[in-house]
């Protein structure tokens, strides 16, 4: 990393509140894409346009580009098909932030581009479902590359002592932020009839809020977060992206003398791409009928238990960081992946009877309880396995698989459905997940990690 680049020593800066606190907001900006249009409004209303449009065929697929796809599939498959583009831009955008410096304005980029997506979603209607895909597909690229930057600022801000704090409090402040809009969304949606507005136009409606309040209170953050380094010129006869690709293959070229922060990544692709897949077809499972294999919930009740979630989540997640604090942040970990364990189980086997409304409620209760620590802690524990300078980079590789950005789960949910007629083998495959990195995580050595990085030449690092 070039010193003369720098406009003042980060260590100077950190563990200012204020900043924490616009850094923070991005989260309660950013959240209502999560709950409002990624959890609640989007899936469900897609696979009921879908629906419509496959009345036109003999086998009950929709057709786009002749591919014939289950209605209840083709959310799950937009999922995945924004988180492969982002396996493949977001390393090489990260890149370019660490060498040019310029993590803020990409951060901003990305965040009005995603806010404008969501807010042309309005026009999804009738035939023109698949722009509904088409639209989240930009959207949810941009959100994660935003969060790519958003998150690099952590070892910045926040000093070792205080980053599972820190990191909490942004994902308590998440669940509060897309909370409080699911809440005004449910009044809204649960009124419609007496404002005379249709229940389509309402959900178009209660989608295109989420990007104005996404782009809004980002500018919270924009006045507070501050640049740690002076925009670094590109060298003579080099554009951007040629100096991106370099510094990415720079960094691929680093990454043995890292091995356990290796191995973390490893473990973390897994069982967060299960969680990740678990709040994306969460709403798809819930709202679909029991013939289909879902719960058979109605969109009001289906948002009341996801705003439980959210505002039981605020406080989960603050739970968890100072439970990291006490018990260690890996024990912790490993604690909320048990948990996560057992909602897969039963969400396969439980969720039939006439109780199967309480009964999802209790289990997103314990969703709740773990949504938000797993991810603080696990965003934390990695901010002490990254070498300094490098940020922006190494969260690319972790955005892979971070909110709302799961690649495998959603594909292999979306094919196991199509294949066996039922959302619940789709929910139990998702067991592997879990399992999976329970069983490589005990191996992390996070000590042996946070030595890696400190013992590794500052002046290496390209």
């Amino acid at each position: 990393m070039n010193a003369t680049a720098s406009a003042m020593p980060s260590a100077l800066r950190v563990n200012d509140r204020r900043e924490i606190f616009g850094w923070a907001m991005y989260d309660w900006a950013n959240s209502a894409f999560s709950t409002t249009v990624s959890a609640v409004f989007l899936g469900p209303y897609l696979a009921a346009l879908a629906a419509e449009a496959a009345r036109a065929y003999p086998d009950g697929n929709a057709r786009l580009l002749g591919i014939p796809i289950a209605p209840d599939s083709f959310f799950p498959y937009a999922v995945s098909i924004s988180v492969f583009l982002q396996v493949l831009f977001l390393p090489i955008l990260g890149a370019i932030a660490d060498y040019s410096h310029i993590r803020k304005r990409m951060m901003q980029f990305f965040a009005t581009v995603g806010a404008a997506a969501t807010i042309l979603m309005f026009f999804v209607a009738g035939d023109l479902w698949w722009l509904g895909g088409l639209l989240f597909v930009v959207a949810n690229l941009a959100f994660g590359a935003a969060v790519v930057f958003y998150n690099a600022y952590l070892p910045d801000i926040a000093s070792e002592d205080r980053r599972d704090w820190v990191s909490s409090y942004g994902w308590a402040m998440g669940y509060l932020g897309g909370g409080l809009l699911l809440a005004l969304n449910l009044a809204f949606y649960m009124f419609r009839g007496a404002l005379g507005i249709p229940s389509d136009l309402a959900v178009r409606i209660n989608l295109a809020s989420a990007g104005v309040w996404w782009l809004g209170f980002s500018f919270f953050t924009w006045a507070r977060l501050r640049s740690r380094y002076a925009v670094r010129p590109l060298p003579p006869g080099e554009t951007y992206l040629s100096v991106g690709f370099k510094q990415l293959i720079g960094t691929l070229r680093e990454l043995r003398h890292f091995p356990e922060t290796l191995k973390f990544l490893l473990a973390y692709f897994l069982y967060n791409d299960g969680i990740q897949t678990v709040i994306a077809v969460s709403s798809t499972f819930a709202a679909a009928p029991l013939a289909r294999g879902g719960v058979g919930l109605d969109t009001q009740t289906l948002t009341l238990a996801i705003l439980m979630i959210q505002f039981v989540a605020f406080l989960g997640a603050l739970f968890w960081g100072w439970l990291a604090t006490r018990i260690g942040a890996k024990p912790a970990l490993l604690a909320s992946l048990l948990i996560w364990t057992a909602v897969i189980i039963y969400g396969y086997g439980g969720l039939r009877g006439e109780t199967r409304v309480v009964e999802f409620f209790i289990l997103g209760a314990f969703i709740a309880l773990v949504l938000g620590g797993s991810q603080a802690i696990s965003r934390s524990l990695f901010a002490q396995m990254i070498p300094k300078g490098k940020e922006a980079e190494f969260y690319s590789f972790y955005e892979v698989s971070e909110r709302g950005t799961s690649w495998t789960g959603p594909l292999i949910f979306g094919l196991v459905n199509q294949w066996f007629g039922s959302l619940r083998y789709g929910i139990l495959a998702l067991i592997f997940y879990f399992i999976a990195g329970m069983l490589i995580l005990p191996f992390v050595n996070v000590r042996k990690g946070m030595e890696d990085v400190k013992r590794y030449p500052a002046h290496q690092v390209r």
